[in-house]
C-alpha cells in the first residue's frame, strides 16, 4: 500500500513539473508578445512634431470658359435647327483659331416646352385664375472650351459672342497639370519640415529615429488653381465690343504639412 502511494506521488510530481514547464513557456511567450506590442506603440511620449510649408508660383498655361447657345421656336425642330446653325458656326470659328476638337466639350443639351401665362376673362360674379399655356419650345446647348494659347483667350471669347453665343461665363486661367505643381510644393514643404526637425533635435540634444506620422494639412491632393476669374456678360455675347484683353496673372500654390518624428 505504501508502494502504491509513493508511485502515485511520483506521478503527481511528474505532472506538476510538466504543467510548470508549460506555464513557464506560456508566460515567456506572453512577455515577448507584450514587448513586441510595446515597440509598436506610437511613441508620443518621446517624439517631436514639426510643420513645413511649400510654395510654388506658376504661370497659367490654359484658359477655360463656357458658353451657351439657345433659341426659341414654336416647333421643337425649328429651335434645334437654329441652335445647331449657330453652334456649328462657333465651332468652326474656334477650330480656325487653333482650338483643338478634344478641348471642346458639350456639358449640357436640353429641349423643354416654353409657357406663357394666360389670364381668363372674368365675369361679373367670378374671376377665375389664370393658366399656363404652352407657347413653343426652348433649346439650349452648353459647351466648355479649353484654350491652350492663353494669349488667344480674348479672341476666342469675342468670336463665340459674334457667332451667336447667348451667354459667356466662367473664364479662368489655370495650369493644365495641377498635380505636378502640387507635388513640387509638397516636396518643398517636406524639406522644410526636415530642416526644422534637424535644427530642433540639435538644440534639444536628441537624435531623430524615424517618421512616426505625416499629415498633409492642405487636404491631401491638388485642387483647382485659379487666377482672377472674369465673367463675361451680354455685351460681349452680342459682339458689341472688341476682343477683351485678359491678363493671366500668376497662381500661387501653398502646401502645409506636419511631420512627427520619434526621438531618442
Amino acid at each position: 500500500m505504501e508502494f502504491m502511494n509513493t508511485e502515485e506521488t511520483q506521478k503527481v510530481l511528474k505532472w506538476f513539473r510538466i504543467s510548470l514547464i508549460v506555464l513557464t513557456i506560456f508566460l515567456v511567450a506572453e512577455a515577448l508578445g507584450a514587448l513586441k506590442d510595446l515597440r509598436g506603440i506610437d511613441p508620443a511620449y518621446n517624439s517631436i512634431s514639426v510643420s513645413g510649408k511649400g510654395e510654388v508660383i506658376s504661370v497659367p498655361d490654359i484658359a477655360t470658359f463656357s458658353f451657351t447657345v439657345s433659341a426659341d421656336a414654336k416647333v421643337a425642330s425649328d429651335a434645334q435647327n437654329l441652335v445647331t446653325e449657330k453652334m456649328d458656326a462657333i465651332l468652326l470659328g474656334l477650330k480656325s483659331l487653333g482650338v483643338e476638337e478634344k478641348d471642346i466639350k458639350t456639358t449640357d443639351y436640353s429641349l423643354f416646352p416654353k409657357y406663357t401665362y394666360e389670364q381668363i376673362v372674368c365675369s361679373s360674379n367670378y374671376c377665375p385664375p389664370g393658366r399656363q399655356v404652352q407657347d413653343g419650345f426652348t433649346v439650349s446647348h452648353n459647351v466648355s472650351v479649353k484654350v491652350r494659347k492663353t494669349e488667344d483667350a480674348g479672341k476666342v471669347l469675342a468670336l463665340a459672342g459674334e457667332k451667336g453665343a447667348t451667354s459667356l461665363s466662367g473664364i479662368s486661367f489655370t495650369v493644365d497639370d495641377p498635380e505636378k505643381i502640387f507635388d513640387e510644393a509638397q516636396a518643398k514643404a517636406i524639406a522644410d519640415a526636415k530642416n526644422k526637425a534637424k535644427a530642433l533635435s540639435r538644440e534639444l540634444g536628441v537624435r531623430l529615429v524615424r517618421v512616426v506620422s505625416f499629415y498633409d494639412n492642405t487636404g491631401g491632393g491638388p485642387g483647382p488653381y485659379y487666377a482672377e476669374g472674369v465673367a463675361m456678360g451680354g455685351d460681349v455675347a452680342r459682339g458689341s465690343i472688341p476682343a477683351p484683353t485678359l491678363p493671366t496673372g500668376e497662381n500661387k500654390t501653398i502646401v502645409n504639412v506636419t511631420v512627427v518624428y520619434e526621438i531618442r
